[in-house]
């Protein structure tokens, strides 16, 4: 029995015909758009529908595949332009709000199982009783055993108010069941903000959702009644968010009505100047901004602007280069689309994109613009910045590269389930920011690393194994057999020596998980500190009014 496709062929493009002119009609764009091209491609969407319904070998699910259409022609635009489904307007409420229905932990896929890897506090998990390191069994009677952790992730989300039976394997205390009460979660844009030392305040902002310019100002009144005198704002790892939030932010360190950032469009209505609104928090105090790679979009506008009007240092590896906006516009049944509208420039005019996805050719992969078409800009003070590379910092500090024993320890999930077994046998622990593993403590975890199985290998055998293929073809590899193998002999891997030998980055990595096991997310900042380059650079550049001050010309 042939069915009827929910689009009835001629009512139905009818409809996608009345459509098509209506958005022909309202846009301003119509000299740029071939309406012949959209009509004919909705009304073989439509077509394409209708045979699948009707002639297909097995049932279609309809809905699945609508979905996967638009994802695929979407993605041909950019990473950054994506549909929500009406079923992911969570994934949507969390990148605008930092709000969730759920229990408030990080989750862990470890082989076949999923972990609680960090249960946030005060949430509820935390105030349940989970612990990171838990493996979840089951959550309501079934089990989470070897399913996706972004299945598990959505049987934890839900209503507020709701309770849920979640089953978990516990070290030295086997299966337990909790109950966990859902809450609206928040996720904070300030995880953690205090003293450095008696003159220097620290905030870390992970995200700019439509509270981040307010925790940050409470964050930093906070420390000026603590006595600050300089301040280091963190941005690494923040991928950006709300470019109003952005702007808001900025305003706290530079006058009211200055020009913060400028978004460019090809509809005339997105060009748009964004002005500081508000009178500064605070004009004179110095200021240094950490940036990494994993710092992007709203980030780069704080970091551009504040370096663009010289109002601060940066400090760290140049950010990811993502000077595009976006915007979201509702749909029909509860679903959004999130479109980049906009192109946006820093104050001195510079655009931070460092990939052109406009250029590309269909099924090609997006370049990097090339040093060409980079320009040069100036700041307030006249020093030099450029565009297209993201934001170059105006002190570098030459990223951590751990050795390939520490990144497979780390990969392997060994640090993560020591750092479980460490907790089960201790109670408590030293503060975050004093604690250390003894040395016997760190030969109970080398002895527990040699038990594991897994293999790794050097750069430097790498390339020896590159060089003796090229000397066994140039007919030289028997005249240097004997000077070969001895250096080899000193590369090839060896856990037990490499244990010892990468000893101080991997008790590092060691310590700053267990701090958090105990002392949550505040913890692990703290402990960081400890080891952290770019804060030493920036106590030291705070502590320097004249190098201040030469970098930023003044």
């Amino acid at each position: 029995m042939i069915k009827n496709n929910i689009f009835t062929s001629f009512g139905t493009y009818a409809k996608l015909i009345t459509l098509g002119i209506a958005f022909l009609l309202n846009t301003n764009i119509n000299a740029q758009s071939n309406g012949f091209e959209v009509l004919k491609n909705l009304e073989l969407m439509d077509q394409i529908y209708q045979h699948l319904e009707m002639y297909y070998v097995d049932e279609p699910q309809t809905g699945k595949l609508g979905k996967t259409g638009i994802d695929a022609m979407l993605k041909e635009l950019d990473p950054y332009t994506v549909y929500y489904h009406e079923s992911n307007i969570e994934d949507y409420r969390l990148m605008t709000t930092g709000q969730y229905g759920g229990i408030g932990a990080l989750i862990r896929k470890i082989d076949e199982h999923t972990f609680i890897a960090e249960p946030y506090e005060g949430n509820p998990a935390e105030k349940a009783g989970l612990k990171a390191g838990d493996k979840i069994l089951s959550i309501d009677g079934k089990t989470m055993v070897g399913l996706p952790s972004d299945e598990v992730s959505n049987a934890l989300k839900g209503p507020k108010g709701t309770t849920i039976q979640i089953e978990v394997e516990r070290e030295n205390e086997g299966k337990k069941k909790i109950a966990v009460t859902r809450d609206e979660i928040k996720l904070p844009d300030v995880p953690y903000s205090g003293m450095l030392n008696e003159t220097v305040g620290y905030i870390k902002l992970n995200s700019f959702t439509n509270t981040a310019a307010s925790d940050v100002k409470t964050a930093f009144l906070a420390l000026k009644e603590k006595g600050m005198k300089g301040l280091v704002l963190d941005l690494r790892g923040n991928g950006g968010g709300l470019l109003i939030e952005a702007v808001k932010i900025v305003n706290f360190f530079v006058k009211k009505d200055q020009l913060i950032v400028t978004t460019k469009g090809r509809v005339a209505e997105e060009n748009r100047q964004y002005k500081t609104m508000e009178n500064p928090l605070d004009l004179e105090i110095p200021l240094t901004i950490l940036m990494d790679d994993g710092s992007a979009s709203a980030s780069e506008i704080v970091a551009g602007s504040i370096q663009d009007l010289d109002r601060g240092v940066i400090i760290g590896t140049t950010s990811y280069g993502k000077g595009l906006v976006q915007r979201t516009y509702d749909l029909k049944y509860g679903s959004k689309v999130k479109l980049t509208i906009a192109k946006y420039y820093t104050p001195s005019g510079r655009c931070v994109q460092r990939l052109e996805y406009y250029d590309k050719e269909e099924g090609s992969k997006v370049t990097a613009i090339p040093d060409s078409l980079l320009k040069v800009f100036k700041t307030k003070n006249g020093r030099d910045v450029i565009d297209g590379r993201g934001i170059e910092p105006d002190i570098s500090i030459d990223k951590k590269e751990y050795s390939r024993l520490t990144s497979t320890i780390f990969a392997n999930n060994l640090v993560f389930n020591y750092a479980t077994k460490y907790c089960a046998s201790h109670p408590a622990i030293a503060d975050a920011g004093k604690f250390s593993l003894t040395d016997e403590e760190y030969s109970a975890f080398k002895a527990y690393v040699l038990k594991e199985e897994f293999t790794y290998s050097t750069a430097s055998e790498e390339i020896l194994k590159k060089m003796k293929e090229i000397a066994e073809k140039e007919g030289f590899y028997e005249d240097t057999k004997e000077e070969y193998s001895a250096l080899m002999s000193k590369v090839v891997p060896s856990k037990e020596r490499d244990l010892e030998k990468f000893k101080n980055e991997i008790k590092m990595l060691l310590e700053n998980e267990i701090v958090s096991r105990y002392y949550f997310q505040k913890g692990r900042a703290i402990d960081s500190f400890r080891n952290d380059d770019s804060i030493e650079k920036s106590l030291e550049t705070l502590a320097n009014k004249s190098a201040y001050n030469t970098i930023l010309k003044n």
